[in-house]
């Protein structure tokens, strides 16, 4: 079912962001390259090649808007919260080899997830997988399970960090993990808000996010086929329900949330 889920928030995403061929052809090189050098690393690569060719290729609508210019302590405020996101994303891993923990490890992982994943929601599935799975923290039957659980949750995809924890470490393993991937987004909200409305309106600000924009419909694709695909759908039975479960959410009469409670059942029903 999360299969379904994540190919219906694709194709909306792909609607709202790949209007042009241009668009496309980035989002497609974007998935390829992800596949290729997973991990962090990959991510950051393609988000830096997409903002370079939206720059320079894509012509964005320009619209002048009068803003009122941040007051100089909003601007401090910004700029201290700035700093104290990286000050901890340089810090936490140094931290974590002079003093060798769970918790620790746990909150600079999923630190490092939240502040450099770009796009949130689905496209963070990788990045958890790295952090919780390979180490074997965590099955990855277990790890699928728990992304399925947070599609019926409101709220956003992230309240996943949550049910990692609490499987790793517990209660404290849950509100270090939710903490942590949570922090370094509300870290940069507050340090990027004073001086967004000045930034946003240049043209070569548009048209980089428009890249960027582009690349994370192919992260998401990425996310979709690996681990999503390859973990879930391994033969026809498995394909029929998927192709079903997106049809019913096309539909717009049946909600993920309601989704998952059924393939739920069904998977115990026939299990």
């Amino acid at each position: 079912m999360a299969v379904a889920v994540v190919a219906q928030a694709l194709w909306g995403m792909a609607r709202s962001l790949c209007r042009g061929a241009l668009q496309i052809v980035i989002a497609v090189l974007a998935a390829a390259l992800v596949l290729r050098w997973p991990g962090l690393g990959g991510q950051l690569l393609v988000m830096l090649l997409a903002a370079l060719l939206g720059r320079w290729l894509i012509r964005p609508v320009f619209q002048v808007q009068v803003q009122s210019p941040p007051s100089g302590a909003s601007r401090r405020l910004g700029a201290c919260c700035l700093g104290l996101a990286l000050l901890l994303l340089v810090l936490l891993p140094g931290l974590v080899l002079l003093w060798p923990g769970r918790l620790l490890s746990l909150f600079d992982g999923f630190y490092r997830v939240g502040a450099l994943v770009f796009g949130g929601g689905h496209v963070v599935l990788p990045l958890l997988q790295a952090q919780v799975v390979e180490p074997g923290w965590v099955s990855s039957p277990l790890f699928l399970a728990g992304y399925a659980s947070a599609q019926a949750m409101p709220g956003p995809l992230f309240s996943v960090a949550a049910f990692l924890g609490a499987a790793i470490d517990g209660w404290s393993g849950a509100v270090v993990c939710l903490l942590a991937i949570f922090l370094p987004g509300l870290l940069l909200v507050i340090g990027v808000v004073p001086f967004w409305q000045r930034l946003r309106h240049r043209q070569g600000i548009q048209a980089a996010l428009a890249g960027v924009n582009a690349a994370v419909v192919g992260l998401l694709a990425a996310a979709l086929y690996q681990p999503l695909w390859t973990s879930s759908v391994t033969g026809a039975p498995e394909l029929v329900a998927v192709l079903l479960a997106l049809l019913l959410l096309r539909s717009g009469r049946v909600p993920p949330w309601a989704l998952v409670l059924l393939g739920a059942g069904a998977g115990a029903w026939l299990l």
